[in-house]
């Protein structure tokens, strides 16, 4: 009989980000706690995020502001509590971030005083982003990383894939822990906690192109699915507007903060277009700005378009974006004396797993925080900088009322155990890469930024097949990466379309131009397990 390893925490955390990160550091003191990376602690979506995080700060800033500029970004959709709660715990939760060290950016003001240096960005209208040069995310999660490294009460688990998470057969409403996979060990292991968050990203990867790493693959959405978790607002997606085009650098993001800092969208010809979209020009929120993109790139035919920051003095490039710059030098752009050729890519899910104030899901022990979740924040369209925002906020959220239950006993239940008896090794991995290529490409045909009833139907069947072929395949063959993470994009392309298809309207990051126009009555697209 094969060896079970079963490991024992108070939490388990699933993903490595700020989210989940943030979270171990608020309860480490009061309780047990494991993270789960699937790579190295430090890979993840934080790690390349550049803008910043939205708080108010300036005194000619408001919380109304924040708030009124975050609704207007959602197009309509965004739950009005949850915004104003946001705004409002968003200076708290930067200054928790300061007090273990983060550098954010500083400047001098008139009278010689040091102040925290506050840049821009689409949609918003003031300058209230926090920001450490270009490359904020990396600074909060070296940070975070640091922090979690040395405490006793956490341990890392680094390359293990969450496969599974367990539900009770005495109380169906409560989680008993998790099956994890241990990609060095190549096995299955079983992790017993009494409360499990998911802070596992989001879900770009299910698109051909996309600024996210390679572990931004859905797993949270489709687990939590999985065990009966409401999902919403799936089909809105949001594509950033300017990613790098170049054949050595699919995914690398620019950044907003350069238009916000005065940098234009131009065409080959060196013309500017935004203002013929939106009379807020390079400022407009992201939907708006990557339907420009796509619009001007299939009139002309053209494979990308430019962003120009070639005005600015090179000193203010190279003090405000020394990432970007070093990035494109490297290809050998110079973006000091030229343009930028840029494309939009899957950038952010905008919805997930439905949660409440307290981060909970409709499972009693189970939490969402981050990307995965769907808190009613972002709407149909996430305003740059409240991303990172929005993770240390409800990471606060989901630890005070962790603590606040701590005191509950644990469900004395065997877990099951994993059974390979029936399953062998396989020697056709290449059905799984097919399908990986097949699954994301018709997504990006079929499911991006502008969509159709038909082409919405199309990847409906596709989907259908392919979920046939991926669950045989998983009946019948041992685990791995690459098998875990298509299974669950799969599930992901399907929760995306059927979110999509319930639509009938074209609202923020959803256009569909079979209708164009807005309904009167919006409401989130929620998705119930059978």
């Amino acid at each position: 009989m094969t060896h079970v390893i079963e490991h024992d925490c108070d939490l388990l955390i699933i993903g490595s980000g700020a989210a989940g990160l943030s979270l171990a550091l608020k309860l480490a003191s009061q309780c047990n706690i494991i993270v789960l990376s699937k790579s190295a602690v430090s890979e993840g979506s934080t790690l390349y995020a550049q803008g910043g995080i939205a708080a108010v700060f300036d005194e000619n800033d408001s919380i109304d502001s924040h708030v009124k500029d975050t609704m207007e970004a959602g197009a309509g959709l965004c739950d009005h509590a949850t915004v104003e709660f946001t705004a409002s715990n968003a200076r708290n939760a930067l200054e928790w971030l300061i007090q273990f060290g983060v550098p954010f950016d500083q400047e001098t003001d008139a009278s010689g005083d040091s102040r925290y240096h506050l840049t821009r960005e689409g949609g918003h209208s003031h300058r209230r982003i926090l920001h450490a040069a270009d490359a904020t995310g990396k600074a909060v999660q070296t940070t975070l990383v640091e922090a979690v490294r040395h405490h006793p009460n956490i341990r890392l688990f680094e390359r293990y894939n969450a496969v599974d998470l367990i539900r009770s057969r005495k109380q169906p409403e409560h989680l008993l822990g998790a099956y994890v996979w241990n990609r060095q060990a190549e096995r299955v292991e079983h992790i017993r906690s009494r409360f499990i968050t998911l802070a596992t990203g989001g879900a770009s990867k299910v698109y051909q192109y996309t600024s996210n790493p390679d572990v931004s693959s859905g797993d949270g959405i489709a687990m939590a699915w999985r065990v009966g978790c409401r999902v919403a607002n799936m089909e809105f997606n949001q594509f950033h507007p300017t990613c790098l085009y170049h054949p050595q650098a699919s995914n690398f993001l620019v950044t907003e903060a350069l238009r916000g800092e005065g940098a234009y969208l131009i065409r080959k010809d060196g013309s500017r277009f935004m203002e013929d979209f939106d009379e807020r020009g390079e400022l407009a929120p992201r939907d708006i700005v990557a339907r420009a993109i796509d619009f001007e790139m299939k009139r002309l035919g053209a494979d990308c378009m430019y962003l120009d920051i070639r005005h600015k003095p090179a000193e203010f490039i190279l003090s405000h974006f020394p990432t970007i710059h070093k990035k494109c030098m490297s290809l050998g752009i110079d973006i000091t004396k030229e343009p930028i050729p840029v494309v939009p890519a899957a950038h952010y899910s905008c919805g997930g797993i439905v949660t409440d104030f307290n981060a909970r899901t409709d499972l009693r022990n189970l939490y969402a925080i981050g990307e995965v979740a769907y808190t009613g924040l972002h709407g149909a369209n996430r305003m740059a900088s409240n991303s990172l925002l929005e993770c240390v906020v409800f990471a606060r959220a989901a630890a005070d009322h962790i603590q606040a239950n701590l005191h509950q006993p644990s469900i004395n239940e065997p877990i099951a155990p994993w059974d390979e008896s029936q399953v062998s090794d396989s020697d056709e991995e290449v059905v799984i890469q097919h399908n990986w290529h097949e699954l994301r490409l018709f997504m990006w045909d079929y499911v991006g930024i502008v969509r159709t009833n038909k082409r919405l139907e199309r990847a409906s069947h596709r989907i259908e097949l392919l979920k046939r072929e991926i669950n045989e395949y998983y009946s019948n063959f041992r685990v791995s990466n690459n098998l875990l993470e298509l299974r669950n994009l799969v599930t992901v392309a399907e929760l995306i379309v059927r979110c999509a298809m319930q639509r009938k309207e074209s609202r923020g990051l959803h256009y569909n131009l079979d209708y164009p126009e807005k309904r009167s009555n919006p409401a989130p697209s929620v998705l119930t397990p059978e």
